[in-house]
């Protein structure tokens, strides 16, 4: 297990500069730990599939914090389908201005989330709900995101009139629902995430 941490940490620190964050010594810190306390649920839980520590630290972790350019000083974040914790929990670890309501409708990833979600620090900038986003009201946001929901394509649209009603989009996807994205949208921006030439970043607005 050190190994691994060891690698998963010096991976952070060598291609952070290519995703263009620059991570302080207690950022790189932060994330390690989160990613030991990744693995050691991981095996219970299946929280992700099965990976190196160099495509955690790339694949989830450093393309988690993309997010942070497109987020301005405290702003306000619903993630749904939180699953890990990604892509939230890595920057609520780097930038302690942000709030975040984390939403995952299994009850086993929720015990998870509680765990997690004690390194973040102040206390008092997460909330974690345990349902399906559809049952319940959306809360106040700026900013939407998801990475990981079940049959992304066909729940978008849930997730678009769900939402709340200003929210900014900011989602991982593939070439399909980037094109969905556009009869979804009134505006949608692309980012070709690093390392990769067919998943995206999607900055989009809803229709009003």
């Amino acid at each position: 297990m050190e190994t691994t941490i060891g690698e998963f940490e010096e991976a952070v620190g060598r291609a952070a500069g290519a995703f263009g964050l620059t991570l302080l010594d207690d950022d790189v810190q932060r994330l390690t730990d989160y990613y030991a306390l990744v693995m050691k649920w991981n095996s219970r839980l299946h929280l992700i599939a099965p990976c190196s520590p160099r495509e955690f630290a790339t694949r989830h972790v450093l393309e988690s914090l993309l997010l942070l350019e497109h987020l301005p000083r405290n702003a306000s974040i619903v993630d749904v389908g939180s699953g890990a914790g990604l892509p939230t929990i890595p920057c609520l670890l780097v930038r302690n201005d942000l709030k975040a309501t984390l939403i995952e409708s299994s009850q086993k990833k929720g015990v998870f989330l509680r765990e997690a979600l004690r390194a973040v620090r102040p206390s008092g900038r997460t909330q974690l709900t345990v349902a399906r986003f559809e049952d319940i009201r959306s809360p106040q946001a700026d900013f939407v995101t998801c990475r990981a929901l079940d049959r992304f394509g066909e729940t978008l649209p849930k997730l678009v009139e769900w939402a709340p009603p200003r929210a900014t989009f900011l989602l991982f996807a593939g070439s399909t629902v980037r094109k969905q994205s556009e009869s979804l949208f009134s505006s949608v921006q692309t980012e070709v995430i690093p390392q990769s030439e067919r998943r995206f970043l999607i900055i989009a607005g809803r229709k009003v």
